[in-house]
């Protein structure tokens, strides 16, 4: 089975000061998305479709044309502020893209098999992947349900930066192991007693150790893609402030099964994050990879040898 991996490379970083996604981390520049991709293709993955802004093509071309385009077909997909919505256009003041859920609906046109939506500036782990692709390629389900979704699920401790809050999507799994309620949590930090959370920056609480946190990793097939479109339209009618309202995966994905349109099973991973939410967090990532490598995880020269 033809399996994709779209990868969500639009955000304009404004934490971190730049266009995080070609910070390079590896011994010879590579970017987390080229281990991303990488362990993708080991664990049996076809296809990569990256989200871009349009004004970022020729950064993309020069980082994936002597690696990654060389080993995966590739394509790219075009998130902007202008839709895609019939008989829509960029409100005024309005610069940044619309969310996650937007990015993977601006994907209909490119993505015709079951795919795994990834973050950019995330590392996930080979694991990661081979979980989720073994999930995707089972009965077929993800070609011809348009209910049935997977996500991984990581241990929060895991997943925190050393410099600061982050976002991270809080899950209620049942006794089966679908998910009941995700919750985004805007503020999880790491603290000396434990990993909290907050809504308002002033009040924290704990977060227990054994619950599961989204990382943005999903599952779908193709029939996602109708729903989204439903959707954002609704989102658009409703928004309260044009100029910075987002359409979020995972907000999406929960009125879905609100609705009884979607089933989620969450599946477990045991890795370690590694992101650059802020600049700080380069040196980490890239001390991470660089163990990694001398462990013998992935080779110096990562392209050479797929």
């Amino acid at each position: 089975m033809k399996l994709a991996l779209v990868i969500m490379a639009a955000g304009m970083g404004r934490r971190f000061g730049g266009l995080k996604q070609v910070e390079g981390v590896g011994p010879r520049g590579e970017l987390i998305m080229d281990y991303s991709v990488y362990d993708a293709i080991r664990a049996g993955f076809d296809k990569v479709t990256f989200v871009i802004r349009k004004e970022h093509e020729n950064i993309f071309d020069e980082k994936i044309n002597n690696g990654i385009k060389r080993h995966i077909e590739t394509e790219y997909a075009f998130q902007d502020a202008d839709g895609p919505s019939s008989g829509f256009s960029q409100p005024p003041g309005r610069e940044k893209p619309w969310g996650t859920a937007h990015a993977v609906l601006c994907c209909e046109n490119a993505v015709k098999t079951p795919f795994a939506v990834i973050n950019a500036d995330d590392f996930y782990g080979a694991s990661s992947f081979a979980i989720l692709a073994d999930e995707l390629k089972k009965n077929g389900r993800f070609q011809g349900d348009a209910k049935r979704f997977c996500m991984l699920g990581f241990e929060p401790e895991k997943t925190v930066s050393a410099f600061g809050h982050v976002a991270r999507g809080v899950c209620d799994i049942d006794e089966n192991g679908y998910l009941k309620k995700i919750v985004e949590r805007p503020m999880v930090k790491r603290f000396d007693n434990g990993v909290k959370y907050s809504d308002d920056g002033e009040t924290w609480r704990h977060l227990p150790k054994d619950v599961v946190v989204s990382m943005n990793m999903w599952g779908f097939g193709p029939r996602i893609f109708p729903e989204l479109r439903g959707m954002f339209d609704s989102f658009l009618a409703k928004m309260k402030n044009p100029a910075v309202d987002e359409f979020f995966l995972p907000s999406a994905v929960s009125e879905m099964m609100d609705n009884g349109r979607a089933v989620v099973k969450v599946l477990r991973s045991l890795e370690r994050w590694w992101g650059v939410t802020y600049k700080e967090d380069a040196p980490a990532v890239k001390n991470a990879i660089k163990e990694l490598v001398a462990n013998g995880i992935y080779p110096e020269r990562l392209w050479k040898t797929v």
